[in-house]
């Protein structure tokens, strides 16, 4: 029930941004995420979402990377879609386009910052909150599990970090309940 509410929720705001013709982006896109009837020689390509190809393996090299599993809400989310933007409420979530997704996902959590500040802390980061933070998990709580709670960081304040969800399916309930209580 948990797995088919995410997949729903994704499929929701990725539909939503195709009938608002929002899923254009400059340069260069995956071949089998182009829309077959743009003009290439735009400068911004038109994208479509396609059905995830992650496999469990590439999850767990960058598991193994951060030197803690995912959780299995978030692995859900991981496989269930390519996009390169999804924006829920104020969480922009890291792009996740088709054979490229690993090198952006490893781009956020190694490189979007110092290390120092999140992921040798144990916070790795998945998405950025409005213009001025990121969601992480944060990997020192609810370690049997995987459940971690995700907090929000502020980059401007490197030594603060604030509970946000309880969880990542929290996350997900949440940001839709508030986008839909914006249009109500």
């Amino acid at each position: 029930m948990k797995e088919q509410a995410i997949k729903d929720i994704i499929d929701t705001y990725l539909n939503k941004l195709v009938d608002l013709e929002l899923n254009r982006t400059p340069g260069d896109i995956e071949p089998e995420m182009a829309d077959p009837d743009q003009d290439k020689e735009d400068g911004w390509q038109t994208w479509i979402p396609v059905a995830g190809k992650v496999r469990d393996f590439e999850i767990e090299e960058i598991e193994n990377r951060t030197g803690h599993p995912f959780p299995d809400d978030y692995k859900t989310f991981l496989k269930h879609k390519h996009f390169y933007e999804l924006q829920i409420a104020e969480v922009s979530f890291c792009e996740h386009p088709v054979n490229t997704w690993r090198a952006s996902l490893s781009e956020m959590i190694f490189n979007g910052y110092p290390r120092e500040f999140l992921i040798d802390k144990g916070y790795i980061p998945f998405a950025g909150w409005s213009d001025w933070g990121l969601l992480c998990f944060d990997t020192s709580r609810n370690q049997a599990d995987r459940n971690y709670p995700v907090v929000l960081w502020d980059h401007e304040r490197e030594d603060e970090f604030r509970d946000q969800y309880r969880d990542f399916y929290d996350l997900m309930i949440k940001l839709d309940e508030e986008e839909k209580g914006k249009i109500s």
